[in-house]
């Protein structure tokens, strides 16, 4: 469950809030003048956060890789060479289906 909170009521209950958000009983929004200005979350949460976004980053440097290597061809070109692997795998994943 996720909790909206002042500020003050943050500081005010800081320490019971900590242990309830390390328990994993909730999430805290912090608002400031009703705009939310921070989370807390617990450390395992955080951390699974922080996988994600390496992830994500890691995924968009791939297709900008890609964006990169393919700009100056002509999408019909891109599709036909997308097509031609595609058979490929499909030649190769039958052949070895065969040979068992």
């Amino acid at each position: 469950m996720t909790q909206t909170l002042k500020a003050s009521e943050v500081r005010s209950n800081w320490s019971q809030l900590l242990n309830r958000v390390f328990r994993r009983e909730t999430e805290v929004i912090v608002e400031k003048s009703g705009i939310p200005v921070a989370a807390i979350v617990s450390a395992q949460d955080y951390q699974k956060l922080q996988q994600i976004k390496k992830m994500r980053e890691r995924d968009f440097a791939v297709i900008n890789e890609i964006r990169t290597a393919f700009q100056d061809q002509k999408p019909e070109e891109i599709e036909q060479k997308v097509n031609e692997a595609i058979a490929e795998v499909r030649k190769e994943r039958k052949s070895r289906i065969n040979s068992k």
